[in-house]
């Protein structure tokens, strides 16, 4: 193998797992992150759940990558002395409806090979949770919660370890293909030269994929995921993670309830339409993105089809009864004095051309320049896996 230059945009999890895997192996790896420190975006803002594989299509890159990666995952953990704790989760049928879906959703933990995976009928519904409403459940023992923030600086250490580079408030303005080979990075005003350039960019990567002259769809929409945190008195009334069966044409998991490793618990996320590529809240607005949102015809088209369900989420967005009506399906007893705002996250949603929503991981490669184009959930779960692929498509051998 020839020891390469490589550059890696993004420090959030996965991009700082491809940088720990290439300096583990002896490239001359630098990771050009825009803020002051790693996992501030996607990495560092969601729900903190090591998916098991429950919902993926079987053969997608979502469940293959997703099945290695939890098992690389808590390995990890466990060798770094990381929290990794196996709660387990149930996934709930509210109706008779959802019960067909969910029996879809047991179908493909199964081919997936989910361990553990049981039916659970009302009765033992009640048994394990008895605050939890439902016709029948589908329980996931492996289902774990960790703190990826936590994880993610691991990463980072990693890398410094093994000779590499974290250069944090160092925004990437531009990226230009050298004419004898590699890229050209433009970071704080000044060039690094990559023999091949890494975008795990999230919320910018479709931007920068295009100054690195990949142009390909799918675009990104950002969806900003708002969460309500169970005030102390609530906490403990429920001890696993509980999911409604999610609605099979969004890539979206529904109202979620999750502990987390620091003992809090969240309600969420919605998915709400964010009025910037960072917006997590309602005044973060760009007009910039607003006029592209305008001119997009893939979003337009998005837009056109979803639109009675992006008028029901921005409902619960903006009344607090709304959205605890939604989580009372499920979790009856829950009342606004429960619950107190919990910050928000934003999901870097891939769009492809017609108006679809991109349903599993995407990369592409063009030249020297690979491209994460899409990696929402379960990207944390499966981010060593996800590494391992990338490395894979970077053709580092003569």
């Amino acid at each position: 193998m020839i020891m390469m230059n490589i550059g890696i945009v993004g420090a959030g999890i996965v991009g700082l797992a491809v940088a720990r895997q290439l300096a583990a192996a002896g490239h001359q790896v630098t990771v050009f992150e825009k803020e002051d420190a790693v996992a501030l975006h996607q990495t560092g803002r969601n729900s903190g759940v090591v998916h098991a594989g429950i919902y993926y299509a079987p053969g997608s890159a979502k469940a293959t990558l997703t099945r290695r990666g939890v098992g690389l995952l808590k390995e990890y953990c466990a060798d770094r002395g990381l929290p990794y704790d196996e709660r387990g989760k149930l996934v709930v049928a509210r109706n008779a409806a959802e019960t067909v879906k969910l029996r879809e959703l047991e179908r493909r933990s199964q081919a997936n090979g989910v361990p553990g995976i049981r039916w659970l009928p009302a009765a033992g519904l009640r048994e394990m949770e008895p605050d939890v409403a439902g016709e029948a459940a589908v329980w996931s023992p492996s289902t774990a919660i960790v703190d990826y923030t936590a994880i993610a600086k691991s990463y980072a250490s990693d890398v410094a370890a093994s000779g590499g580079r974290v250069l944090l408030s160092t925004p990437v303005e531009r990226v230009l293909r050298d004419s004898r080979g590699g890229v050209t990075v433009i970071a704080n005003d000044t060039a690094h030269h990559a023999d091949r350039l890494v975008i795990c960019a999230g919320l910018q990567a479709d931007l920068l994929g295009r100054q690195a002259g990949d142009d390909r769809s799918p675009e990104i929409i950002p969806f900003r995921g708002e969460y309500l945190r169970l005030k102390p008195h609530a906490r403990d009334r429920v001890k696993r993670l509980i999911y409604p069966v999610p609605d099979p044409r969004y890539p979206f998991l529904g109202v979620h309830l999750t502990p987390r490793v620091n003992g809090e618990s969240d309600l969420g996320p919605n998915a709400v339409l964010a009025l910037a590529r960072e917006g997590y809240r309602w005044r973060d607005l760009e007009w910039p993105e607003l006029t592209r949102l305008s001119r997009s015809a893939a979003f337009g088209r998005l837009a056109l089809r979803n639109w009675r369900a992006g008028v029901r989420e921005m409902r619960g967005s903006l009344l607090r009864s709304a959205y605890l009506a939604e989580a009372r399906t499920y979790l009856p007893w829950i009342t606004a004095a429960d619950v107190t705002s919990a910050p928000a996250g934003v999901r870097a949603q891939a769009v492809d051309p017609d108006g679809s929503l991109v349903d599993d991981f995407r990369v592409s490669r063009a030249g020297d320049v690979v491209t994460v184009r899409n990696a929402p959930s379960p990207a944390a779960t499966a981010s060593l896996a996800i590494a391992e692929h990338i490395v894979g498509r970077l053709e580092l051998t003569p």
